[in-house]
């Protein structure tokens, strides 16, 4: 009887994770047992690798009286989900003798089925570039994930149908014709190709609003939270979903970032994310969908949102609770999550889109529908939104009835592609000043405190604007220089060197009244 050794990985939050598995037989009653803080899911491939090895023409585990221990390394790693079917199979088969070869600088992946084909697993691309950096020479996994895992460069990938597959290709010894003539072959590297996006509502289908197709030219251009509220129809959910076509396109890191992100969660189907996402929870969405989370912290919408737009329609009406756990990612671009088991930092750079209409029956201040609510429904539906969470949202525009002759008439506004360009201009004005300044950050709502003293400079009537109007409007110092960030960016947008009058005097009328 005798030992092997192979190698495997798994998702540890948002990165990969190196796992060694190796394999101990020894005589005596039968017995398989897997150790290294193994859950569920990893338990129960003993029966599934069984079965696998069964069905790919070698006698089954349980057909021998042996002893079998799989030990997962480092044991005080849990480990989690069906990554490692496809090594532990491997491992008993080599140390078994049914098969040969070099285990040493080979990483396996792959969920089994019972017949011995590979399923797709989550995540192949941050076990590619975890396998990379730690020196792997070679990946073999299913064949669904192997476009994924192929735009990571360095490193070469086999995709695979099954575990009959992986052994013809690897096995040295080449003893036993398989049924399957050919080898698999070399995963060809991935290369980013910007598909044609599948077009949603466009803004010149969109009649009137054009303050609030303005506020959102300069949301997409500085990266500025906004929030739309007016009567229920009036569209704010056409306007945000027709908002996210504004942003410009990825680059290739940003690919691998989001699609590495969305591949940890599952939502990718071996496919990369070309386009800033679009995450649009229910107002009924738990606290923990929502930020992520779990006993060992996975990452929530507020990650899956990452380098794109986070609507939340009717706003006031999520939980409190929810609502209030925006304020880091809001403010910082990143979510803590601590917990018993774990602790984590996501990445949670988006742009926040808020819709809510100005009452729980949507009517007050409606010159055609009387509102019904009571005054204890509209002062709960006030609290929703604390003073922070306001002053966090740069842009509040107000989306008012469209006059029904407007409604009935051509579009004929200006098309999402024209402001588009219009943003990506903007978007890499800002990008020369950063990097001319040293700064690794790409859009003015990033800027900081110190960033603003350095690189915006106001003139003195300019400041003297901006200070008599932040006295009247009572702002705080995180609103007074937010203001400032989106007078930065409507300079940009007008290719303005500097900050004028007219940019600030725009920028102060985004801001909430003290009495609303």
């Amino acid at each position: 009887m005798s030992f092997a050794k192979v190698y495997s990985a798994q998702v540890n939050l948002l990165q990969g994770a190196i796992v060694t598995i190796e394999v101990d037989l020894s005589r005596g009653l039968h017995t398989f047992s897997v150790v290294g803080l193994p859950d569920k899911a990893v338990d129960e491939s003993k029966d599934r690798v069984s079965g696998a090895v069964k069905n790919s023409g070698y006698q089954s585990p349980k057909a021998k009286n042996q002893k079998i221990i799989v030990s997962l390394s480092p044991a005080d790693l849990k480990k989690e989900g069906p990554f490692f079917d496809l090594a532990i199979a491997l491992s008993y088969m080599l140390a078994a003798g049914d098969i040969k070869f070099n285990s040493e600088k080979k990483i396996f992946l792959g969920e089994l089925g019972l017949d011995g084909t590979l399923r797709r697993i989550r995540g192949a691309l941050p076990l590619a570039q975890e396998a990379q950096r730690m020196g792997f020479e070679e990946i073999y996994l299913p064949k669904e994930n192997a476009v994924e895992a192929a735009l990571v460069e360095g490193i070469k990938i086999f995709g695979a149908n099954s575990l009959e597959e992986v052994v013809e290709h690897i096995d040295e010894r080449k003893k036993v014709v398989q049924k399957l003539p050919k080898k698999i072959s070399l995963q060809p590297k991935t290369r980013v190709n910007y598909k044609k996006e599948v077009k949603g509502a466009d803004f010149s289908d969109i009649r009137g609003q054009e303050g609030a197709k303005r506020g959102l030219e300069i949301a997409a251009a500085g990266g500025h939270n906004i929030a739309m509220y007016g009567p229920p129809g009036t569209g704010k959910t056409m306007l945000a979903r027709a908002f996210s076509q504004l942003l410009p396109d990825l680059n290739i890191d940003e690919v691998l970032e989001i699609t590495g992100i969305h591949s940890v969660a599952g939502n990718t189907r071996g496919e990369l994310v070309y386009f800033p996402p679009f995450r649009s929870p229910h107002h009924t969405a738990s606290y923990v969908s929502i930020i992520g989370g779990g006993t060992y912290p996975k990452p929530g919408e507020v990650t899956l949102a990452h380098r794109g737009v986070l609507f939340l329609d009717e706003f006031p009406e999520f939980e409190k609770r929810v609502i209030e756990s925006l304020r880091q990612p809001l403010e910082d671009n990143i979510v803590s999550i601590s917990r018993a088991k774990g602790s984590a930092v996501f990445p949670s750079n988006f742009i926040l889109v808020a819709a809510m209409n100005p009452c729980p029956c949507g009517n007050a201040g409606s010159k055609q529908k009387a509102c019904i609510c009571k005054p204890s429904d509209l002062d709960r539906y006030k609290r929703k939104l604390s003073g922070p969470i306001i002053d966090r949202i740069d842009l509040w525009v107000s989306v008012g009835n469209v006059d029904y002759k407007k409604l009935g008439g051509e579009g004929n506004g200006e098309r999402s592609e024209k402001i588009k360009e219009r943003v990506t201009k903007a978007r890499k004005i800002q990008k020369n000043r950063f990097q001319k300044f040293g700064k690794n950050i790409t859009t003015n709502s990033e800027m900081n405190v110190k960033d603003l003293s350095s690189m915006v400079k106001l003139d003195g009537k300019v400041r003297d604007l901006l200070d008599d109007s932040a006295e009247q409007l009572g702002l705080s110092a995180r609103a007074y220089h937010r203001v400032i960030k989106i007078a930065r960016t409507i300079a940009d947008l007008e290719n303005s060197p500097e900050v004028g009058e007219n940019h600030i005097l725009e920028a102060i009328q985004y801001r909430p009244k003290v009495n609303s």
